[in-house]
């Protein structure tokens, strides 16, 4: 491949694959702690200012939010794994086309979402049975937070375009400009100037678009390596792009969305059993979320080594970054478990000191460390399937884990056999392993060395 000035985009077809791979998943681990603890300061701040019904809110009024970034979400999945498979097969001249009608495709989701988060945000909140005492500031928070999906859109559209490239160093740097203004605008807003709720959204629509908007005027400046020129006809849709994009996008999209409604459904019935069940439920979420993001890290790298050396024709590689994944995600799920098991209480107190919430806290974690060994395996499974391009099987299984088990055995467990809010949690946790299990049969035995590079589709 041509050596590019500005070292925007990385062949990983050949190097030292471990050492690649670590390094490469260091800055996204970094950039979605950081994520994470925005959202963690968010909820911390809240919690000390407003009391549990913020937590409430925010929990609550933040799934709806994650809903409609998952959605942009798949369509950015969607151009990472075609970005990584144009590279690998050194077909560099394509990607302004795949750029251009990815960022496209992006501005219209950004419309559609902002347009149904301001229209429909009192009605969603009623049927997710929002607590009476949550339920003003938790529309507060997501009407703030739809107006500046345009923000979130943006920055997850550009991350996976960067990702696909094989550079992880960007990200990083937009991620840590957002979350030292959102940190500092949080305390500012809701802390000093008693804003509440609403303070937290806008700090964190703050922090998005000042990371955006930065993000956009570097990808300018390198406009030349990065390998899209920025001019208004590059924005209209290729046709061969916009069929790769909507065949991986709307599977990828749909995925996202399964596992997210299913969130929802969860979250309406955590809700129905009080409020310190909603609030300890939002918190547990949160401190779950750090040990998820971070790993998440490794998907990303294995879905983009994986992306590049499968359409390189590096079959033996593209396994090693599986095995490799497994193994980074194994560390990281270990070291948080040992976190869990030390200190429970000391994790939820960092949120609130009600103790109705803080003698729920051990019921939360010790349904959620039953799906430690799942998502370990998810994360090397998963980025294998985002990366050979197989967006209907990954679909499938999210399908799987999402409206099927996650939906089922929560009320199973929870209602069906009388678990309460154990089983819940517990049927929460366990759904993973419908996409955990049979992800790893299909990468052991599946037929995927046949699959066709995309561009050939």
């Amino acid at each position: 491949m041509e050596k590019v000035k500005g070292n925007v985009i990385k062949d990983y077809t050949k190097g030292n694959l471990p050492k690649q791979i670590l390094l490469f998943s260091i800055p996204f681990m970094i950039s979605n702690a950081l994520q994470v603890l925005f959202s963690i300061v968010d909820m911390i701040v809240v919690g000390k200012a407003v009391g549990p019904s913020g937590l409430s809110a925010v929990s609550t009024a933040s799934h709806i939010v994650t809903f409609m970034t998952m959605i942009c979400l798949g369509f950015s999945t969607g151009g990472q794994v075609y970005i990584a498979q144009l590279i690998g097969a050194d077909k560099k001249e394509d990607l302004n086309k795949a750029i251009g009608t990815l960022f496209t495709f992006t501005i219209i989701l950004a419309v559609i979402m902002t347009a149904i988060g301001l229209s429909f945000a009192t009605p969603i909140l009623k049927l997710m049975k929002t607590p009476t005492e949550a339920f003003d500031d938790a529309v507060k928070y997501l009407l703030i937070c739809s107006g500046g999906v345009f923000f979130t859109f943006g920055y997850n559209c550009i991350s996976a375009i960067l990702r696909g490239m094989g550079n992880s160093t960007q990200p990083f740097v937009y991620i840590v400009i957002a979350a030292v203004v959102n940190v500092v605008l949080d305390i500012v807003f809701v802390s000093v100037l008693g804003m509440g709720v609403a303070g937290a959204a806008w700090a964190t629509i703050i922090g998005q678009g000042i990371s955006f908007i930065t993000s956009i005027i570097y990808l300018f400046i390198k406009r030349k390596a990065f390998g899209f020129d920025f001019k208004p006809k590059s924005f209209i849709p290729s046709k061969n792009s916009a069929k790769i994009l909507i065949k991986l996008g709307i599977p990828f999209s749909l995925r996202s969305g399964a596992v997210n409604v299913s969130m929802l459904f969860v979250t309406s019935l955590v809700n129905g059993l009080g409020l310190a069940a909603s609030a300890v439920f939002g918190v547990g979420l949160k401190v779950d979320d750090m040990v998820r993001k971070i790993s998440i890290g490794v998907n990303y790298s294995v879905s983009t080594f994986v992306g590049q050396n499968f359409a390189g024709k590096e079959l033996d590689r593209t396994k090693k970054s599986v095995y490799w994944g497994w193994l980074y995600s194994l560390l990281i799920y270990l070291v948080f478990l040992v976190v869990y098991l030390v200190d429970v209480e000391g994790l939820f107190k960092l949120f609130t000191s009600d103790a109705e919430v803080l003698s729920l806290a051990p019921t939360f974690v010790k349904a959620i460390i039953v799906s430690f060994p799942a998502m370990i395996i998810m994360r090397g499974t998963n980025g294998f399937i985002q990366g050979i391009g197989n967006s209907n099987l990954s679909m499938i299984f999210s399908l799987l884990d999402g409206f099927i088990l996650r939906v089922g055995l929560s009320y199973l467990l929870g209602n069906l056999l009388g678990m309460g809010l154990f089983g819940l949690f517990l049927g929460y946790g366990l759904a993973a392993y419908g996409t955990a299990i049979p992800g790893m049969i299909y990468f052991f035995f599946g037929k995927w060395k046949n699959a066709r590079f995309l561009d050939n589709l």
